[in-house]
């Protein structure tokens, strides 16, 4: 009996650790993902971004992070010396978003950011930055979908069998969403950033976009919900593409708004794992990082601690 109870307490330990964001050390063989956050201009609160970006990577030991803030405006100084070193990387997280005035990227920026991702590197596209750029042809292939005008590309649905239906330029609305909520999530498939997670689980406080627009060239939708407020249809939550010899992620998780302070968006326990299996999977690593017990089920999102916030760069 009391081998029995020394068992069990063991088990209840390990439970405990696996509800808590994970961290590993690399060993030798296994280089930390070398991560560069690139900022410095969006509608939505970019440093508090970074920060949770920071709080979600660093504890778990997998991963340096690197920060590469742009200028502050179009018209700031600093721009002709601003050139993000993206070959010494293995993921870039894109957070820029120049939507509504926003200063675009200097041609040079945009050229190496091109050859980095067609060349092999990964990209993680958080929330707001596939708003960016619409007039950047080769950044649209590789988002396949974003935020849009209804003439500038294809829309994809999720219709009630799982299919996608391919909405075309023109056709349907712009890009929009209704107000946040804690939406009802259904994977699609097997994808290695989804190996044994649940088949449905329910993430806080998010957008569901409707009409999500773009090359829709390569694009692989991983997971999506429904839009409660405005079609009452499906549409892709996470998707993925192939670009050149690069890999893309994106997705709506993410949200940080102008006023958050710690926000349910970050703390999802969900979206902290989806976050570190894609950038594993991008980095073409294993995607060794576990499915926790607190991954949140159909019934009720699961929202950790607050985050310990480093300080603003």
């Amino acid at each position: 009996m009391k081998l029995l109870g020394i068992i069990n307490m063991g088990l209840a330990a390990a439970l405990v650790l696996l509800s808590a964001p994970q961290t590993f050390a690399a060993g030798p063989a296994e280089a930390k993902i070398r991560v560069l956050i690139i900022d410095g201009c969006s509608n939505h609160d970019w440093k508090l971004t970074t920060r949770c970006i920071r709080a979600i990577l660093e504890p778990t030991g997998l991963f340096d992070v690197t920060v590469s803030t742009s200028p502050a405006s179009a018209a700031a100084p600093g721009w002709e010396e601003w050139r993000p070193r993206f070959r010494n990387h293995d993921v870039v997280v894109q957070t820029y978003n120049d939507l509504g005035g926003g200063a675009p990227w200097p041609a040079a920026v945009k050229s190496d950011f091109e050859s980095f991702v067609r060349e092999g590197g990964g990209l993680f596209v958080w929330h707001a930055g596939n708003n960016a750029f619409p007039d950047w042809p080769e950044y649209d292939r590789m988002i396949g979908l974003g935020w849009r005008k209804k003439n500038q590309g294809i829309a994809i649905q999720v219709d009630e069998n799982e299919n996608l239906i391919r909405i075309p330029a023109g056709e349907g609305r712009d890009t929009g969403h209704g107000p946040r909520f804690d939406a009802l999530v259904t994977r699609l498939r097997d994808h290695p950033i989804h190996q044994g997670l649940p088949r449905r689980w329910r993430a806080a406080n998010i957008e569901v976009y409707n009409f999500p627009r773009g090359a829709a060239s390569e694009v692989e939708v991983l997971s999506y919900a429904k839009d409660s407020s405005q079609t009452k249809l499906n549409w892709p939550i996470e998707w993925v593409v192939s670009h050149g010899k690069g890999r893309v992620y994106t997705s709506t998780f993410g949200h940080v708004w102008k006023g958050d302070v710690q926000p349910v968006t970050v703390r999802d326990a969900g979206v902290q794992t989806l976050f570190v299996r894609a950038l594993q999977w991008l980095a073409a690593r294993p995607v060794t990082y576990p499915v926790p017990t607190d991954f949140p089920g159909e019934t009720a999102t699961s929202i950790r601690g607050e985050l310990n916030l480093p300080e603003p760069n």
